[in-house]
């Protein structure tokens, strides 16, 4: 069995080709029956900042093209400037990947906890969908497991920042003094909360939710002293706010650069600072270019991830060590799943061989009491399993399968399909 992923990540790729294969919440269950029609196998994982397909099957070239297939289904194109941005990787170092994700190695902002969750809601959906088998169901259970380990051992995620509260701090170098600045939030889900509550903790009095669902909006203003709005008033919030930060779950922008320049024209002496966080983004790139306009994407965090990167770097290395055993553990445990029907052939057969034997040579005696009996079934039971010991830890202990492949043709084993 093999492992194949391809994906793109804020390392390979702009926020411009990572926008283009993002699947929100609400689209998974419709991309995963998407990606039956490649293969039967398949885990989708897309945050703000990735977008992944793992996939396995017993042939790896098989399990690879169906990623690329279905990575190119997303992007409706086979040009090679967009393929460029992806990255496909197989077996040990996708295991090593998705650990590294899992426990916030390998976010943009290093220890992150958010993507936890995330990796555990992508095992969810494909769970619900169907396409979970028993190899990619340990490998995600086991990178969560580490994720949690990673958290709990070490001082990665303590007091750890976020997407959320890096646009926050982003907002505030742009404006200055937050307590006199109005903040307009659109998108009421996690990232929503997010912003909003690291906004009330730098010191911003005034806190306007906008969202498309008017109770959710509701409900996150009232946990923050705040005011909720619909989306129908967005021009009218826009007119009068400092600071807009977007994270809204939603195919298509909603802030077009018509109305933020008929907005800019009722206020042609107060900036306006965009922060937008989603994906795909939620505000034209165009409006970046209106005068007296401040427009900033997830891309545009990376300066202050740095900074918390290298601030958790001694933490990093401990995580390391923690995630390099968890991998060796599933390694361990994905070989044995790959020699289990050799061995378990060769255990049915021996099994087979040795009661008809013993029934043969059974009826060939003289009638034996029960106690005589179970004690010939002991003996040549433990003649089989003693026999059979050496061979066996052999075959788990043989990292290339050289030996289950040569025991499979030497004892001319039927194999059953795991």
């Amino acid at each position: 069995m093999h492992i194949s992923l391809i994906g793109v990540n804020h390392v390979t790729a702009p926020v411009s080709i990572r926008e283009k294969v993002a699947i929100g919440t609400q689209q998974l269950a419709d991309t995963l029956s998407s990606l039956r029609i490649y293969t039967p196998w398949g885990v989708i994982l897309s945050t703000c900042n990735r977008t992944e397909v793992y996939t396995v099957d017993e042939n790896a070239a098989r399990a690879g093209k169906a990623g690329l297939d279905f990575y190119k289904s997303l992007l409706n194109t086979s040009d090679v400037y967009l393929l460029q941005h992806a990255y496909h990787i197989e077996d040990q170092e996708a295991v090593k990947h998705l650990f590294h994700v899992a426990s916030g190695l390998d976010s943009q902002i290093t220890g992150e906890y958010e993507v936890l969750g995330q990796v555990g809601n992508s095992l969810d959906a494909a769970e619900k969908a169907g396409t979970v088998n028993l190899p990619l169901r340990q490998l995600f259970q086991s990178a969560i497991r580490t994720g949690r380990r990673v958290r709990d051992e070490t001082g990665i995620s303590r007091n750890a920042l976020s997407i959320s509260s890096v646009a926050v701090a982003l907002a505030a170098q742009a404006v200055g003094n937050f307590e006199k600045c109005r903040m307009l939030v659109i998108g009421a889900g996690e990232a929503g909360k997010l912003v909003a509550k690291a906004a009330k903790e730098r010191g911003t009095r005034q806190i306007v939710v906008a969202n498309r669902t008017r109770e959710r909006a509701q409900e996150l203003a009232e946990t923050l002293g705040g005011i909720p709005t619909g989306m129908e008033n967005l021009d009218n919030e826009l007119g009068t706010t400092d600071i807009v930060v977007t994270c809204a779950a939603a195919p298509h922008p909603l802030i077009h650069a018509r109305n933020i320049k008929d907005v800019m024209k009722k206020r042609p002496e107060l900036p306006l600072v965009i922060i937008d966080i989603a994906l795909p983004r939620n505000v034209e790139p165009e409006v970046g270019k209106l005068e007296n306009v401040f427009l900033y994407n997830i891309d545009d965090l990376n300066h202050l991830s740095e900074t918390n990167r290298k601030e958790r770097e001694s933490e990093t290395q401990m995580a390391a060590k923690i995630v390099a055993e968890e991998i060796d553990k599933f390694l361990l445990w994905w070989q044995t799943l790959e020699v289990t029907p050799i061995v378990s052939a060769l255990t049915r057969k021996a099994e087979e061989i040795r009661s008809n034997q013993l029934e043969q040579t059974l009826k060939k005696l003289h009638p034996l009491s029960d106690e005589e009996r179970e004690s010939l079934e002991a003996m040549t039971r433990a003649i089989v399993n003693k026999l059979l010991n050496d061979p066996i830890q052999c075959v788990k202990a043989d990292k290339n399968n050289g030996y289950a492949k040569a025991l499979a043709e030497l004892f001319r084993l039927k194999l059953e399909k795991h």
